[in-house]
């Protein structure tokens, strides 16, 4: 299928963000703030609508009355935050493949809530990737990934849980041949792209990889 993007209330500083004609646009919470600066009409407004300006509510509320379909209201007392919420609704859909924006920055635990939510993708069979100015970060689970000659600056990779197995690395500044990479080692830290196809594979496990700028 087509791409879901979804556009969440964190940090923004995209003055542009591509979609295409067939994906599905899901603005959460004050993320159609975002939305409305750059013009996007999402296909989806979801959250319980505590970051959403105040000056934006009422429009959200002209939409209910027009287009009911179009907004999910959420309690704040709930298990799941408004950008997994609207994940499950985006996996119910059928979408495999998530662009998410605005998912870092603001408070920590938000974004530490919003990496998790890509673990929910992967371990689910679907594929996320946050993107914020030159930043993307996804998550490789018991597979081979290759990343393009034309990918500069760093890639660091975590272990998100006790222990990732069989971790190699090739195409890059540090390679590793079939290592262990633990939670409690940063071992995988601020490797560098030099102009080759990289590839990172994990036997067993699952990593969080982190693409960034060199300063």
């Amino acid at each position: 299928m087509t791409t879901c993007i979804v556009i969440g209330a964190g940090n923004f500083a995209q003055d542009h963000v591509d979609i295409g004609e067939e994906d599905f646009c899901i603005a959460v919470d004050g993320g159609y703030a975002c939305c409305r600066q750059l013009g996007i009409e999402p296909d989806l407004i979801i959250g319980d609508m505590d970051s959403l300006p105040g000056n934006l509510r009422g429009e959200i509320e002209e939409t209910i009355k027009v287009k009911p379909e179009m907004v999910v209201c959420l309690c704040p007392e709930k298990d799941d935050t408004d950008m997994l919420a609207a994940l499950r609704i985006g996996m119910q859909k059928g979408y495999k493949d998530y662009r998410i924006y605005g998912a870092l920055g603001g408070r920590m635990e938000h974004t530490i809530a919003n990496i998790q939510c890509l673990c929910y993708l992967k371990n689910n069979g679907a594929r996320g990737t946050i993107l914020e100015e030159g930043i993307a970060i996804t998550v490789i689970k018991n597979e081979k990934v290759s990343f393009g000659k034309r990918n500069k600056g760093y890639l660091s990779l975590f272990s998100l849980g006790e222990r990732a197995e069989g971790v190699t690395i090739t195409g890059m500044k540090y390679p590793l041949n079939y290592a262990l990479v633990t939670n409690d080692y940063p071992i995988g830290i601020s490797n560098e792209f030099i102009g080759e196809e990289g590839t990172v594979e994990v036997k067993n496990g699952m990593l969080l990889a982190i693409l960034s700028p060199k300063p």
